[in-house]
């Protein structure tokens, strides 16, 4: 049994589409933040 071509190119779609949507979100996370957050957190643990 042959795969169809839909069925092929709907399964690597999902498979690109899911290793660049997380791809993108690892670079959001790891993205250094420049908060008021963070600096207040800074300034609490200069104590």
């Amino acid at each position: 049994m042959e795969i169809s071509n839909f069925w092929f190119y709907t399964i690597m779609i999902v498979v690109i589409l899911h290793i660049v949507v997380g791809f993108a979100y690892l670079l959001y996370k790891l993205s250094p933040k420049k908060d008021k957050k963070d600096n207040k957190i800074d300034q609490n643990d200069s104590f």
